[in-house]
């Protein structure tokens, strides 16, 4: 695949976050310098502190439902700038479609300001409760538009549909990533998902808590993999939408267990309600990005997790129960 010249300066929108905090490290290292912009309503400055005195980097405290801009010429804007977490986007409904609509007006009106390449993360939640297993990118998706959800699936889907716009309509080089289930170091305790929730409880001697039954299914992939993809499909010409996501695909009480087993946890596995609207399966067709970006996940889920578990052990203040 071609890879087009372009200038090595980025801006990540959501770069404090979680996934945009890795994001950051991985474009530095590229030689790729870095102009993050978050109002830090989910992400925290914890996240890029260590990259704070990099000559390459530098922080801006914006929120995108205003127009934002950066002096300089730029490369890429990567659209990040979302609650991603059920707990947050459940908390902050409108927020998080303002990130998905008038964020994502703001970050493609930048890129097109700058004749950059755009790159949209989107997520495996624009197929809602599949009907299709496992999910390619031509299946358009089940999803429920008024639920408790619907205020994160329907942002993202919204926010393709108008990077798509953007690039049919205005000749806008764009991409659009669909970021399945990832994990790793500085995912926040209270999350609200299931490897930060699971890990938490686990350490922490509490139940862990397992909703339904469990049987239903999620394909976690580790941080570095999934950044990596992102990074190879900016660096492409490919527009997407792409699946980005690990195939190992596992239940939610086989992952508590694995949780528990890999901390040597005594914690008890204990079942409570599962929500509205909850996604019976998930595991990505991840056929076109190995085919175009020869990308595939790298790192095995217990090595994945016992990194993950490592960093939560050193962050969390209450020690794990004897």
């Amino acid at each position: 695949m071609r890879h087009p010249r372009r200038h090595p300066r980025a801006v990540v929108t959501g770069g404090a976050g979680f996934l945009g905090s890795h994001l950051c490290e991985a474009l530095l290292a590229r030689g790729i310098s870095v102009v993050c912009v978050d109002n830090l309503l989910t992400g925290t400055a914890r996240n890029i502190a260590h990259l704070a005195a990099r000559p390459d980097f530098q922080f801006r405290r914006r929120d995108l439902t205003e127009p934002v801009d950066v002096l300089g010429p730029v490369g890429y804007v990567f659209h990040l700038a979302s609650a991603a977490s059920p707990a947050d986007y459940l908390r902050l409904p409108i927020q998080t479609l303002e990130a998905g609509s008038l964020g994502t007006r703001h970050a493609l009106e930048l890129a097109e300001r700058k004749r950059a390449r755009f790159v949209l993360a989107s997520t495996s939640e624009v197929y809602g409760d599949p009907l299709e297993h496992p999910q390619p990118e031509s299946y358009w998706g089940n999803v429920n538009p008024v639920g408790p959800r619907s205020v994160y699936d329907e942002a993202k889907r919204f926010g393709e549909a108008l990077t798509s716009a953007f690039r049919h309509s205005r000749g806008l080089d764009t991409a659009i990533v669909r970021i399945f289930n990832t994990y790793g170091p500085r995912m926040r305790p209270d999350d609200g998902r299931a490897v930060p929730t699971f890990l938490r409880q686990a350490l922490t001697g509490e139940p862990v808590t397992v909703t339904g039954d469990g049987s239903q299914t999620r394909s976690i992939c580790y941080v570095d993999d999934t950044v990596r993809g992102i990074v190879a499909l900016a660096l492409s010409d490919h527009p997407g939408p792409m699946n980005i996501g690990s195939p190992f695909e596992t239940s939610m009480l086989d992952l508590a267990r694995l949780v528990i087993g890999l901390t040597g946890s005594r914690s008890r596995i204990r079942f409570i309600d599962r929500p509205a609207d909850d996604p019976a399966v998930r595991r990505p067709d991840t056929a076109l990005a190995y085919r175009t970006l020869g990308w595939e996940p790298r790192v095995p889920v217990r090595e994945g997790l016992r990194r993950t578990i490592e960093w939560f052990a050193r962050e969390l203040p209450v020690p794990r129960s004897a």
